[in-house]
């Protein structure tokens, strides 16, 4: 780095640490990574967090490979789509989960191989149909809850299901039989896991930019909100009807 390169914010620190919603910004120098030139800034912003968070349960954990099918969960969101786009790029078949049926063919747009609707279908049938009875061999799950139970029926033998957020308010049961088993092995992930490690998250970087260079990955962008509307963009995000990432913009 040198001082006037124009940079992007990875996310390896809290919140709280330092602020970020404002035209000038301090961060430390580790959490900077130089601004990929054929990104717009939108899309610039709307890389880091949802690219490293999926790149590391998949690829630094899970270590997914071709032929593999994955379970994402929330598929809609930011990191879900971004996984969408890592297991493909990985040779691996992502299969979306989602509440409802309303952006099925959004989804299949960006790069599912198939979209399962979690009120509507039977998830561990749907599952054992498109992988002849196999399961899944990686579950990527932030919803958690009573739903947790048919991620675990619908996993393959020696699975791995990396457990990144508690969307669901409810309990969530553990089928201690099912993954006795199968053997499966449950992880708990968050993104600073990757961020906060100065080799792990090279590796992440670079690997998103290869991504980001050659097509492979690309970020989708919701709808954008001018940083005056700050707190019409947090109504509607909380609205959660959005399919990728929602960006403030300012004025340049």
């Amino acid at each position: 780095m040198t001082i006037g390169d124009a940079v992007s914010v990875v996310p390896s620190f809290a919140m709280t640490d330092y602020g970020v919603h404002g035209e000038l910004v301090i961060a430390p120098a580790t959490a900077v990574v130089k601004h990929p030139e054929n990104l717009s800034w939108e899309e610039a912003a709307a890389v880091w967090m949802n690219f490293i968070t999926a790149y590391g349960a998949l690829i630094d954990l899970a270590k997914v490979q071709p032929g593999d099918t994955v379970l994402i969960p929330a598929a809609s969101s930011s990191v879900g789509l971004a996984a969408i786009q890592i297991a493909r790029m990985a040779g691996a078949q992502p299969v979306a989960l989602t509440r409802t049926s309303a952006k099925r063919q959004q989804l299949l747009d960006a790069g599912a191989a198939a979209v399962i609707s979690t009120s509507e279908e039977d998830v561990v049938a749907q599952v054992r149909d498109l992988t002849d009875g196999q399961g899944a061999q990686v579950v990527f799950d932030p919803v958690a809850g009573p739903g947790f139970a048919d991620l675990v029926a619908a996993a393959a033998p020696h699975a791995m299901i990396i457990v990144y957020g508690a969307l669901a308010p409810d309990p969530t049961p553990l089928p201690v039989l099912g993954v006795l088993g199968k053997h499966l092995t449950i992880r708990g992930y968050e993104l600073f896991e990757i961020t906060r490690d100065d080799n792990r998250r090279q590796d992440a970087i670079e690997f998103v930019l290869r991504g980001l260079t050659d097509g492979t990955l690309r970020p989708v962008i919701d709808t954008t909100f001018e940083f005056g509307d700050i707190v019409e963009a947090h109504r509607y995000l909380e609205a959660g009807n959005q399919v990728g990432k929602v960006v403030l913009t300012v004025p340049r």
